[in-house]
């Protein structure tokens, strides 16, 4: 339902949200399935059941709707993390949101499309910004803790957040071919909860992700 104030939606602006969703849709599957290079636009509008001017309507081209897919990737990722680490007991929180971001890793079209496709099409810096959009903010907030206005504080936990979500990402591309994926998984759990002890203070680790 609408928001108190904001008027609704026409129909006209409710087509086209769900063009573009199912744009953006048609091309995460036809993405994962075939690989970025070897799908073409006319392929993506067809499967979304949509003409090229459709597509063209609401992206410049494909890397522009692959930017967009890589946006709502991430934000489902996000809110994944922030549930589970908001279930959990407030000392826990860093602890099994960084298990729930391990297992979105672990999905096979968030591991090709964002971890391996994302930085060739769409460059270093745009992920970055992606990332800390979404995940890499949460967790950047949650290792700041009570010190949020502390320029050095953020700075350190910004680093950090950057530290682990990289260990994260290999630790998800290593159980793809492990020989034992569960023993692989939790040692690299414990690896990676012993860097955030390491690299936050105490009063830290009891942070809460961002609510």
């Amino acid at each position: 339902m609408p928001s108190a104030g904001v008027p609704p939606k026409s129909r006209r602006e409710e087509y086209a949200d769900a063009t573009r969703q199912a744009l953006i849709s048609a091309a995460g599957e036809l993405f994962a399935s075939q690989g970025y290079q070897q799908v073409g636009i006319e392929a993506i509008a067809r499967s979304a059941r949509v003409t090229r001017g459709a597509f063209y309507h609401h992206f410049a081209d494909k890397a522009e709707l692959f930017d967009a897919l890589v946006g709502a990737l991430q934000e489902q990722a996000a809110a994944k993390v922030q549930a589970a680490a908001r279930a959990a007991p407030k000392a826990k929180r860093i602890s099994a949101g960084i298990r729930e971001f391990l297992e979105v890793c672990c999905e096979p079209a968030y591991r090709q499309l964002v971890i391996e496709t994302a930085p060739a099409v769409l460059g270093t810096a745009r992920c970055r910004e992606i990332e800390e959009a979404h995940v890499y903010g949460l967790l950047i907030d949650a290792l700041v803790g009570p010190a949020g206005h502390n320029e050095k504080a953020r700075a350190n936990a910004y680093l950090a957040a950057r530290m682990i979500g990289s260990m994260v990402c290999e630790a998800a591309q290593l159980l793809d071919n492990a020989d034992d994926p569960v023993a692989l998984k939790a040692e690299a759990l414990k690896l990676v909860e012993s860097m955030v002890g390491t690299l936050t203070p105490d009063k830290s680790r009891s942070g809460s992700a961002r609510k």
